[in-house]
């Protein structure tokens, strides 16, 4: 008899609520500092940005969240995303533990990143919002916003960082396909995008820059919104259906992992694997090491220091105390686009911590090597961002194959690689090196952190 590789929920048991793990926090994150009084924000000060319903997740403590029936109808076009066992990887490997992996590269855009633009799109449009302003890295985020606005009725801009722009012109297209007007950011269409390319007219851009042309365009037109991929607390919760539907699929495998992995960037995949797993280790449950895989070229986790900063380049959005690289610095153009951003998600950071969690960062050549060798066992070929998590476990099992443990491993493959074959093709030609950043732009950005007393 067989042993079964994929494992597959039944849409009667796809998660009804989100899970909020600020309600199981042993200690409270830092709050969010309005950068003119440096006191906490309030509903107010954000509902600028985003509508009321999504200010309030945010600042909840509460452990459940609903989803609404409309976004579970929507999610019912992919989820729940298969769990499957990577037998053939095991066997690659010859290693003794044993590898699930949650693939959310099923869904419309090809990754992770809908599991949030549904709903934020959702909600904006409940409030009236016609229009909506983001920026996006790789593009993964974009492409999805533009899928969640053309269901909803809205109209989407979306400023991409220029060098993930021009390495990646099929998730343009996928933008502009869903409808979505998508600009390379830094751009000649905002204040702040004015003043980078005055200084520099060939800037590469970087997530911070392209976050302060999407949050200009919408905090100075009343009829915009603003929404972010990644590191805010609500949409780190949109994405804990990821793990709670991957509890369910491994008790159905007879199966609970010691260790977990997910690359990191802004967190929000990372979240979603990792967060109803802590929750429950939280609440007096399994104890398990859980592994944060970042790029060696953007490592806010591994080299970052813990400290108030701003999350755009301009200045324009709140202050957040998380692991930073400070808001100025601009990562090397790698091609893991979704994870060039300079700080790392506060609640994350928070975790980090409290010690209940740890970080890793690889070198992208490393990264793509253990994706080529994935794709060949697996079937599945990664994108650039899910290569970290895949080396992640990997270098897992075989310290477990050292040894000689039968641990269980789970990470999160977030999305595939099929918008990203350049990267691929640089990599087989021998073309994609490991690109370091500068240590001395680095000590000036950290240097450059706003001053917060304690």
């Amino acid at each position: 008899m067989s042993t079964p590789t994929k494992f597959l929920l039944d849409e009667s048991k796809m998660p009804t609520h989100w899970y909020n793990i600020q309600a199981d926090l042993p200690k409270p994150a830092p709050a969010v500092l309005h950068p003119g009084t440096l006191q906490p924000v309030g509903p107010d000060d954000l509902a600028p940005l985003f509508p009321m319903e999504l200010i309030l997740q945010e600042v909840s403590t509460e452990r459940e969240i609903p989803i609404p029936e409309p976004v579970r109808e929507v999610f019912r076009l992919w989820r729940p995303s298969p769990l499957f066992r990577a037998h053939r990887l095991e066997k690659l490997l010859g290693t003794p533990a044993k590898i699930y992996y949650k693939y959310e590269g099923v869904s419309p855009a090809g990754s992770h990143k809908p599991n949030t633009a549904v709903p934020q799109a959702w909600y904006n449009a409940q409030a009236g919002i016609k229009k909506l302003t983001t920026e996006t890295g790789a593009g993964q985020w974009g492409s999805s916003l533009a899928f969640a606005g053309a269901l909803f009725g809205i109209d989407v801009t979306v400023f991409q960082v220029r060098v993930s722009y021009d390495q990646k012109p099929y998730r343009r297209a996928l933008m502009e396909t869903y409808g979505a007007r998508c600009i390379a950011s830094p751009s000649n269409e905002t204040n702040s995008g004015r003043a980078i390319l005055e200084k520099n007219p060939n800037h590469p851009g970087s997530l911070g820059i392209a976050i302060s042309e999407a949050v200009e365009i919408a905090a100075t037109h009343d009829d915009t919104k603003y929404a972010l991929g990644s590191v805010l607390n609500h949409v780190l919760m949109h994405q804990t259906i990821i793990g709670q539907e991957a509890i369910a699929q491994l008790e159905m495998a007879g199966d609970d992992p010691d260790v977990i992995v997910g690359c990191t960037g802004g967190g929000s995949n990372f979240a979603g694997i990792a967060f109803p797993f802590i929750g429950q280790q939280l609440r007096g449950g399994k104890k398990r090491r859980i592994v944060a895989v970042e790029p060696a070229a953007c490592p806010s986790l591994t080299r970052g220091k813990y400290a108030y900063d701003f999350g755009d380049t301009g200045h324009l959005t709140p202050l957040t105390k998380m692991h930073t690289l400070g808001s100025t610095f601009t990562p090397p153009g790698f091609h893991a686009g979704g994870l060039r951003y300079h700080g790392m998600a506060p609640l994350v950071s928070h975790l980090k911590e409290l010690g209940l969690i740890e970080a890793v960062a690889y070198h992208q050549t490393q990264c793509f090597q253990a994706g080529v060798s994935f794709a060949r066992a697996e079937g599945i070929v990664p994108a650039p961002e899910a290569n970290h998590a895949v080396l992640g476990a990997i270098e897992e099992a075989m310290r477990c194959k050292r040894e000689g443990k039968a641990e269980t491993i789970l990470f999160n493959l977030c999305g595939h690689g099929h918008f990203d074959m350049s990267a691929y093709i640089s990599y087989a030609s021998g073309q994609l090196v490991d690109q370091p950043y500068d240590e001395s732009e680095l000590a000036m950005a950290l240097a450059g952190l706003p001053s917060v007393p304690a």
